[in-house]
């Protein structure tokens, strides 16, 4: 079962959903313009001629045409409503640059069905995505020199966070000629909580596990959430709360109120409850729904609100990374273990569906990618899920500050709601956020560098 946790992921299984409803909020989008591309339904498939329609974002305000770079920003797993403001803005602007982002295949409203039926959702693969943003970088391509009646291939950079990140290094691993450099952002590397708010999360724990098993009724109506049947997606739904405050950068949010009642020996439980439903739920717009296997199985239709179903068929046919608990001082129950996980995938998807693990560690693996820059914030709480051994052609770093989590190189602190530019002035440590996102630019100076010659870009 110890493959199953090895594969490069960079992403919490559910919370880059909720995520994106924060992003409705004046100055967080370049650009909620889309445009519509024509894509291939099956790239493996020589015999097999239907498409789709794929969701697409340009903003061009800072291209210096003809020549000037493309940053192809990748959407992660959920609807792309637009370009986000980050700190690429900043990049775009520094070196002329056009940004355009296209909408992961079945997300949002790039769905090849009018339903997920399970049988559907065979063409649902990270594979197809990266063939997804090859056939589309080429598309693109040919609009930028027919619009600047050019004949020349600009100088591309693969910009993903999260899941995308993962995309991002792998884009550039498998189609190396389609572009001259990669940011892959959002490693997870360093404890978050801290000694006495880890200890109060594993009070928690402890605490809802007992309230099962004496009145599991009035344990969920705490935290609103009497619908999930399955114990262990109530315990999912508790351990997923905790992770998303320090993966967007808030943990004063969580752990604040929590250490007090620690302290004071109050009701833990409660305390905890009251987070999950002002913050996780009502601010951070997580729904119960998210972990109700019963959704999960029964919520079919394509469209904006299928994002859950989807991310979980990938969890569970082809990248498998569970995040169980490990077995000493774990703030995550005991019964969310590699079991609970295969059981979700087998009720949701059907009796056999197994992650195909070592096939996709195949057609991924190895060292061998070249300019790709990994960027990971010391305070993201998904560990062991990101290249953290710095090499020559793979260079990785670690933002290290209280607040920097997810994407903090891009989004700035807290990373929820995400900053105007990438800002960093509300974070722990400014100079340090501030240091990364100086790396990544002059990264991607080099790149560009080595791809024009002697055109200089700092």
């Amino acid at each position: 079962m110890e493959k199953i946790w090895c594969i490069f992921l960079l992403v919490s299984t559910c919370a880059g959903v909720s995520f994106h409803a924060t992003l409705h909020r004046s100055g967080a989008l370049l650009t909620t313009d889309a445009h519509w591309y024509t894509q291939t339904l099956d790239h493996y498939a020589t015999q097999d001629d239907r498409t789709f329609s794929q969701r697409y974002y340009e903003f061009t305000d800072y291209f210096d045409a003809p020549n000037g770079p493309v940053f192809l920003k990748i959407c992660p797993e959920g609807p792309c409503v637009g370009i986000q403001n980050d700190y690429s803005a900043v990049l775009a602007k520094r070196f002329g640059a056009a940004i355009v982002s296209l909408e992961h295949r079945y997300y949002g409203q790039s769905s090849p069905f009018k339903t997920h039926a399970t049988e559907n959702l065979i063409y649902l693969s990270s594979k197809q995505a990266l063939y997804d943003l090859a056939a589309f970088r080429e598309y693109y391509q040919d609009l930028i020199n027919h619009r600047t009646n050019s004949t020349r291939d600009n100088p591309w950079i693969v910009i993903g966070w999260s899941y995308a990140g993962a995309l991002s290094a792998w884009f550039k691993l498998k189609f190396p000629h389609l572009a001259v450099g990669s940011v892959a952002s959002s490693g997870i590397v360093a404890e978050s909580a801290g000694a006495t708010c880890s200890a109060a999360l594993r009070a928690v724990t402890r605490l809802a596990e007992q309230g099962l098993k004496k009145n599991s009724v009035f344990t969920k109506a705490l935290f609103n959430a009497e619908q999930l049947d399955v114990d262990g997606d109530f315990l999912y739904l508790l351990a997923e709360a905790a992770t998303t405050a320090f993966q967007y950068g808030n943990p004063e949010i969580l752990c604040s109120p929590l250490v007090a009642a620690y302290k004071r020996d109050e009701d833990l439980l409660a305390v905890y409850a009251k987070y999950v439903k002002d913050y996780y739920i009502d601010t951070f717009k997580s729904s119960i729904n998210t972990y109700d296997q019963k959704h999960l199985k029964e919520n079919l239709a394509a469209g904006d609100h299928s994002s859950d179903r989807l991310w979980w068929y990938q969890m569970c046919t082809e990248l498998g990374y569970f995040q169980v608990a490990p077995a000493n001082n774990s703030i995550r129950s005991a019964l969310i273990n590699v079991k609970y996980h295969l059981d979700l995938c087998s009720n949701v998807f059907g009796n056999g569906t197994f992650p195909e693990v070592d096939s996709t560690n195949l057609y991924y693996g190895g060292n061998r990618g070249d300019k790709i820059l990994f960027m990971n914030g010391s305070q993201d709480p998904w560990r062991h899920a990101s290249k953290q051994t710095s090499s020559r052609n793979e260079p990785a770093y670690v933002i290290k500050c209280q607040n920097c989590g997810h994407g903090v190189d891009m989004l700035g602190c807290p990373q929820s709601p995400p900053q105007i530019g990438g800002n960093t002035s509300k974070c722990a440590d400014p100079e340090a956020a501030q240091a990364g996102q100086r790396i990544i630019a002059t990264y991607i100076s080099r790149w560009l560098e080595d791809a024009n010659g002697s055109v200089k870009y700092m």
